[in-house]
This record gives structure tokens, sequence and C-alpha cells, in this order.
């Protein structure tokens, strides 16, 4: 006599649902996290009673002396700020809307409109001066 064999269960793990949690997981970090944009710049900025939160864009320039202005986190001296924004091309000007400026509040009112006289000699219009909130 022959007995006939018994059915093993099939086990499957489906996984399509784990997938989704977990990409789900890396929008909701990605979009909730906060991202400091000059980490490495110490830039003491001046106090306003009325400032308003600024909007981050791809373009920032810390001014923290004459021969030390960031530009992007990459330090250079006045005239070398004047060559890197030379070298952005039209399509990248036309995709940055507005430019942050962070001006030490240490720094003299002639090197602001230097750096100003800069970034508009080379087509950039719209200037946000950051500043710290003043109670």
């Amino acid at each position: 006599m022959r007995f006939s064999r018994r059915l093993k269960p099939e086990v499957n793990i489906n996984l399509v649902p784990m997938i989704d949690v977990v990409f789900q997981l890396v929008i909701f970090f990605m979009v909730s996290t906060t991202f400091i944009v000059n980490p490495g710049i110490s830039v003491v900025l001046p106090g306003s009673t009325t400032s308003e939160p600024v909007a981050m864009t791809k373009l920032v320039v810390s001014i923290v002396s004459r021969n030390e202005i960031y530009f992007n986190s990459v330090r250079y001296d006045l005239e070398g700020i004047d060559q890197a924004l030379s070298e952005i091309t039209e399509p990248e000007k036309n995709q940055i809307k507005t430019v942050i400026i962070e001006g030490d509040r240490a720094i003299s009112y002639e090197l602001m409109v230097n750096v100003l006289d800069i970034l508009r000699k080379h087509g950039f219009k719209g200037v946000n001066l950051r500043t710290r909130q003043v109670d």
C-alpha cells in the first residue's frame, strides 16, 4: 500500500507591505529634517525685531571680513568671490531665485555694499539679508 505524501505548507513572506512602510518612513524623515546651511562658519548675525524667516536657496554668501567671504562654504576674498560668481552659467542663474547674505554684525557697511554690487554685476536681483530675531 502506498501512502501519498503529506502536503507541506508553502510559506511565503510578502515583503511588499514592509517595503511600503520603509519607503514612507524614508520620505517622512527626508521632509521633516532640517538642514544647517553653513555649520562651520561662525557669523554673529545682527539682530532685528522685524526679521522674518528666510527660505534657503542654493546660493548663500557669508561675509566675515574683507578677506573672508564664504560662497556656499568655500572661502574667498572680495576679488575671488567676483571670479567664483562669474563661473556660474546662465541656466544655473535662472534656477537661483534669491541669494541669502549672512553678514557678521562687525563688518563695515562699505563691504556689504561691495558684495551687493558684485552680485548685481553678475545678474542676481533678489537678495535676502539674514538676521536673528530679537525679542
